[in-house]
């Protein structure tokens, strides 16, 4: 028997590394490698191999590439219009956010169009899966179960079904009889994927890998499992709030970063077609240290409440804390506010910034939104309920154009917004009928106009 030889991968990146070390040599990352048990490679075959002759590009047909419709509206936006026939989807979340929910209420959708569905659990016995179909109102469907963890079973159902999508409940407690190592190692996860996605390839049938994310936040296993699939969807959403969020982060058939939210609740989750307008419906009265901004996530418009709260800070260094913003740009912002503004922020007050609806506020266009419900917040004055500011702040506290602004006022105007804060752009802004575009120049003339202060 051949001499089988140990190696250390790490979980993260997918180096590896002949000795252990407590830092990977990859990414940097502390306490990410672990032991592997390498295969010898089989002896190289000599036989002579014909090479494929080249297609020209304009001979390539699409007449093939017809999407499948899920019937779940938000999830054939994320994945660009539907599902593509031999696609590769990497679906990503928490444990209990509503991965298995989610794709469970697909296949039933996927099977009641005709379309033949295997759904592969790992993690839960057949009986544990049909009372979560009961609960969603599936329990007669045609979706074809099967509960198994062998790699090798599960590709001789595919090859007898031929199933139209193939859903895999989860890549990390998948193993292969070649490899020794634990189901969930990064070895037996990387050849797991690497044979269903040949396997898929071929067959032309989608397949959905739910993945498990690590305490950071990011995808358990190397990254290699990322890079494999066409498609990469995180399932999100705040343990306290009924919203979930899916977010695509990586997509060969659609745009990135795409955004459809769903609703939990006691049936299964069920899809917000307009969620502006459910993230703002219960606005109250004009309170100080509110503002209303719009971002996009993809191609969609999104309008968001960004609410804050300033008090003043008893001894020591001033607490900071964010919920949906990023915490830098908050720092930036305070002190932009103190040098440009004249509000003592940075050592006399405590602030707490929050996007509501579970809504993360990456892009700089919330930026102007933020700077003026914090000094709402801190000169006790609020801000009209029919008010809105799209807008980046720079260093000199200027305010910068953001792209797709026209979309971003339009979707504000369908909402019910009456004036929007913008950024002064040479040439002027296009009016929009219905709704007053206010150019600002600076932070401090976008304060003073907001607060009439």
């Amino acid at each position: 028997m051949p001499k089988l030889k140990a190696l250390y991968v790490c979980q993260q990146c997918g180096a590896q590394s002949i000795k252990w070390a407590g830092r990977c040599p990859g990414c940097s990352l502390w306490n990410t490698l672990v032991e592997e048990i390498v295969e010898p490679a089989s002896p190289t075959s000599t036989r002579a191999i014909d090479a494929e002759a080249p297609t020209r590009l304009a001979d390539v047909s699409l007449e093939d590439a017809v999407r499948v419709l899920t019937g779940l509206g938000e999830f054939d936006r994320v994945l660009g219009g539907g599902i593509v026939p031999g696609s590769v989807t990497l679906v990503g979340g928490e444990p209990g956010i509503g991965k298995s929910t989610l794709l469970l209420s697909v296949a039933g959708g996927l099977a009641s169009s005709g379309h033949p569905v295997l759904y592969v659990s790992g993690e839960e016995s057949l009986r544990q899966t049909k009372l979560r179909a009961t609960r969603l109102g599936l329990s007669a469907s045609d979706v074809q179960l099967l509960a198994q963890t062998q790699l090798e079973p599960i590709i001789e159902t595919v090859k007898q079904l031929k199933p139209q999508v193939v859903i895999i409940d989860s890549i990390q407690v998948i193993e292969t009889e070649a490899l020794h190592s634990a189901p969930g190692s990064v070895g037996q996860v990387r050849a797991c994927a690497y044979e269903l996605v040949r396997l898929m390839k071929e067959s032309r049938s989608a397949l959905f890998l739910v993945g498990h994310v690590t305490k950071d936040g990011f995808l358990a296993g190397p990254k290699v499992l990322e890079h494999l699939v066409d498609t990469v969807l995180y399932f999100e959403g705040e343990a306290t709030s009924g919203f979930r969020l899916l977010r695509s982060t990586k997509n060969r058939f659609g745009a990135t970063y795409e955004l459809g939210v769903f609703h939990m609740t006691a049936e299964g989750l069920v899809e917000v077609s307009n969620p502006s307008e459910l993230f703002l419906s219960d606005r109250t009265d004009a309170v100080p240290g509110c503002m209303v901004t719009v971002t996009l996530e993809g191609s969609r418009p999104l309008l968001v409440e960004v609410q804050t709260l300033t008090s003043p800070c008893g001894m020591g260094l001033p607490r900071r804390r964010t919920t949906g913003v990023d915490f830098n740009r908050l720092s930036m912002l305070l002190a932009v506010l103190e040098r440009r503004v004249g509000l003592h922020l940075l050592a006399q007050q405590d602030v707490f910034a929050s996007s509501l609806g579970g809504v993360r506020l990456l892009e700089p266009a919330a930026d102007l939104a933020i700077a003026i419900s914090i000094a709402s917040s801190l000169k006790e004055r609020p801000a009209s309920r029919q008010d809105l500011a799209v807008g980046e702040v720079g260093l000199t506290g200027e305010i910068r154009p953001v792209t797709n602004i026209s979309q971003r006022i339009h979707e504000a105007k369908r909402v019910g917004f009456q004036r929007c804060f913008v950024a002064a752009q040479r040439g002027g802004i296009h009016a929009v009928d219905g709704i007053e575009v206010v150019p600002v120049r600076d932070v401090r003339e976008a304060v003073q106009q907001a607060l009439g202060t």
